[in-house]
């Protein structure tokens, strides 16, 4: 199961950090070029958040099964002096929680504005950070 777990972790992340790509792009484009939001910029950005919070969740499982993470074993002052134990039960957990609330904010903040430009312009700003603060806490070594 924890492997399964881990492939799925890591599969649906490419998934879900190109939709986030293609979304905030998609939106700095149509909000620079003054486009009209159209079903297809919908699309674009809930397929990225549908895949982001998959993503959120297949982790938040992965987290509590994982042997990596001994957080439960050890006390936190021990944790927190392990660089690789503090990305994986610290760091890594809480920025892409963050991320994913970010990109949910900016999807919600869409729906309640009026006008094109401040559609494109929460997806477009909400989104970008979410994606810079996943690609920052990705553990790259074990990623790639």
């Amino acid at each position: 199961m924890y492997t399964g777990l881990q492939h799925a972790h890591s599969y649906v992340a490419y998934f879900a950090l190109i939709l986030l790509i293609v979304a905030s792009i998609n939106a700095i484009i149509g909000m620079t070029s003054n486009k009209e939001f159209k079903d297809g910029d919908r699309k674009i950005s809930l397929f990225a958040l549908i895949f982001t919070h998959t993503q959120l969740l297949i982790g938040l499982i992965l987290y509590f099964v994982s042997p990596m993470v001994k957080v439960f074993d050890m006390p936190m002052g021990e944790v927190m002096k392990n660089a690789d134990l503090r990305l994986y039960a610290v760091e890594h957990p809480l920025i892409n929680i963050i991320a994913v609330i970010l990109v949910t904010i900016g999807f919600s903040k869409h729906k309640k504005a009026t006008t094109n430009q401040s559609k494109f312009k929460s997806i477009a700003i909400m989104y970008a950070i979410g994606t810079i603060l996943i690609l920052s806490r990705i553990p790259w070594n074990n990623w790639l």
